[in-house]
């Protein structure tokens, strides 16, 4: 028994990943591929996209939306839990990083269910208000740029339908929320989010430990 969340060495992750984690060798190749990259901490880990996928799975989503592709592992774990009529619009604003997704989207067989928006999310996010999406989509992913956290998460809200979930990568920023010598922008922008998603009543809330910190959002 254990009153507190258990710390993770690299022997007890390695155990962890060894007896739960069912990646697929297309996810392995994309995540080996992306690690020789110089901004390979922008991936996220392998266990937190199997949990994302049953996170999709557990909740019936068809629809969904990511705000930061990167090379596609998420975006792929994602899509290969959506039903055959499932959908994923996906926010970036690198052609470069992207690309490097279309083929294993294209060899999974997901490409067709993949809405790539190539520009700054934020005016992506606004167009689909505009066009008449808000409250239809089942599942939110964002990890981008930290200091727009808060309006990424405000618009996904009013994207999302109500019960859909919204998940934000990076709460935990490597522990340098918790270190009060680090004042540069991405961490106080991250702590401001998690401060008012402390306070946010429109939402159920729940942060873990996974990965760099992932928190959960119900709309309530």
């Amino acid at each position: 028994m254990s009153n507190r969340t258990i710390a993770l060495d690299d022997a007890l992750y390695d155990y962890l990943t060894s007896v739960s984690l069912r990646e697929p060798d297309i996810l392995k190749r994309l995540r080996e591929e992306t690690a020789a990259m110089p901004q390979h901490s922008m991936q996220i880990s392998p266990e937190q996209g199997q949990f994302m996928g049953l996170l999709v799975e557990l909740t019936g989503a068809k629809k969904c939306l990511e705000i930061g592709t990167f090379t596609g592992y998420s975006a792929l774990s994602v899509c290969r839990k959506l039903p055959d009529d499932g959908t994923l619009v996906a926010c970036d604003i690198s052609e470069d990083f992207t690309n490097r997704a279309k083929p294993y989207w294209q060899e999974a067989g997901v490409a067709d269910k993949i809405d790539l928006r190539i520009g700054p999310a934020l005016d992506t996010l606004d167009a689909l208000i505009a066009g008449g999406e808000k409250g239809t989509f089942d599942f939110a992913f964002i990890d981008a740029d930290k200091v727009n956290y808060l309006g990424y998460f405000q618009r996904a809200l009013d994207l999302c339908r109500q019960g859909g979930l919204i998940c934000v990568d990076n709460v935990l920023w490597s522990g340098a929320v918790a270190d009060p010598t680090r004042n540069d922008d991405d961490t106080q922008a991250i702590r401001t989010f998690n401060q008012a998603m402390s306070r946010d009543a429109r939402i159920s809330l729940s942060m873990l430990p996974i990965g760099d910190g992932l928190t959960l959002a119900r709309k309530r």
